[in-house]
């Protein structure tokens, strides 16, 4: 026997759950379903967990810096009990979501599901039917091809490992290889990346990149820029690693290679049955975030093709704008104008709205302030080494129109920039801010 729903979710992070809860809330029948433990990626394999593990790379860093400044002694990172603390913020998760859910009225299924037409899916053979559906499934690792890629590992293994192997390489100079390979090497891992293309980090400010990649590289950190990874050989004791430059073959040998070439849409889920057209970047959809092809499905958060980033505060927010146009027939469209972006390394880098290239494009009258600020008050007193900041402002409208910052005070400090470009505060508004002094916010003033 089929049972029918009024909507049916697919996938239980942020992008799914947020949706299904207030859709439940205004008296629809709902269920949810995902295949892997309950609770999303940034619960148990993203977000919640990397921020633990960074904090203890954060705090040995913060220990180095300041020995000789009054701080004696020294410190390490104990892998297995870092990882058993981890694990005291994910394993409960599974269990608390479904008790929510179920608590909810909202029914959960477990196990692999596939669309068997425009309005029914099939879950471990069971058949369910929806008058409207969320594909809220997230990302996975981004298929290699090269020989013996099925000898990498993901970021989800990295973050269980229960010992810490000597010797790591990352495939790939995106930000997971970056915040893992700062955490392995404080932990006393020797830690390679290699990186295809010309640049790392590419969606960042190149030149608050450069100042990361000196602090990277006096951690013991090599990376390896253009270099394009052909192959990964097993060998008894650990792997082979070959890749290719412009000009030579080189190889790398480790005890372990993690996967950090990028993410792409989790998208097996027979969506031709559906009607469901997709493309590279995800779901096809219109500006409500319904399926361009099929009326019944909405997508959300990694799954869906737009302008908005790959992050969790967006699958959020996206949920909350399905939520909307399921109840209310399609009002709300998204704006994602302003959306911080943090890489967790240590130092962090931070970035919110445009680069200094795409407002030079955009025929402004731009003035950009960038400035090394390891000297200023807020970084020396905690002895570090690599600051830097690079604001952009329409001249004409006195409105910023992106922040760059790199700092150990980037993460917060990126909140207020994001805030300013949201609801377009002034620069003169925000100098006559009065901030508490001295914090990391009181500089603003100084960096406009």
């Amino acid at each position: 026997m089929t049972k029918k729903y009024d909507l049916i979710v697919i996938g239980s992070g942020s992008a799914g759950s947020v949706a299904a809860s207030k859709c439940n809330q205004a008296g629809w029948n709902v269920a949810i379903i995902d295949e892997r433990p309950l609770g999303g990626t940034c619960a148990l394999r993203g977000c919640d967990p990397k921020k633990v593990l960074h904090g203890a790379a954060e705090l040995y860093d913060w220990q180095k810096r300041m020995k000789g400044k009054g701080i004696i002694g020294d410190i390490s990172i104990d892998w297995s009990e870092l990882i058993a603390f981890k694990r005291t913020f994910t394993a409960p998760v599974p269990e608390q979501r479904e008790k929510a859910f179920n608590k909810q009225g909202i029914d959960t299924y477990r196990g692999k599901v596939t669309f068997s037409s425009e309005t029914t899916v099939t879950v471990e053979g069971t058949e369910l039917e929806g008058d409207k559906f969320l594909i809220a499934s997230g990302a996975i690792p981004r298929p290699l091809a090269f020989e013996g890629s099925e000898h990498l590992i993901n970021s989800d293994a990295f973050m269980a490992l229960n010992a810490l192997p000597e010797t790591i390489v990352f495939v790939g100079g995106g930000y997971i290889s970056f915040e893992f390979a700062h955490l392995a090497a404080r932990a006393g891992a020797k830690v390679h990346i290699i990186q295809r293309g010309d640049r790392a980090l590419k969606h960042f400010d190149p030149e608050l990149v450069k100042i990361l990649l000196e602090k990277t590289s006096e951690l013991g950190i090599d990376v390896h820029i253009g270099h394009e990874v052909n192959r990964i050989v097993k060998e008894a004791d650990g792997y082979t690693v070959h890749a290719k430059t412009q000009a030579s073959d080189v190889a790398f040998s480790a005890d372990l290679v993690v996967h950090g070439a990028g993410r792409v849409p989790a998208l097996n889920l027979a969506l031709e049955k559906a009607n469901i057209t997709s493309e590279k970047e995800g779901i096809s959809v219109n500006e409500y975030l319904q399926s361009s092809s099929n009326q019944h499905v909405y997508a959300a958060g990694d799954v869906v093709a737009t302008t908005g980033l790959r992050l969790t505060p967006i699958a959020s927010m996206e949920s909350h704008i399905v939520a909307k146009n399921l109840l209310n027939d399609n009002q709300q469209v998204v704006d994602y104008r302003a959306t911080p972006s943090v890489v967790f390394t240590v130092p962090k880098l931070a970035s919110v709205g445009m680069t200094s290239q795409e407002a030079e494009q955009s025929n402004r009258n731009i003035v950009i302030k960038y400035k090394k600020a390891e000297d200023w008050f807020t970084h020396k007193r905690t002895n570090e080494s690599h600051a830097a900041f690079k604001i952009i402002i329409d001249k004409d409208e006195d409105k910023i129109l992106g922040a760059h910052l790199l700092s150990e005070e980037a993460d917060e400090l990126i909140n207020h920039f994001a805030t300013a470009i949201q609801v377009g505060l002034t620069t003169n508004a925000l100098k006559q801010m009065i901030y508490a002094y001295p914090t990391a916010a009181s500089d603003i003033a100084h960096m406009l």
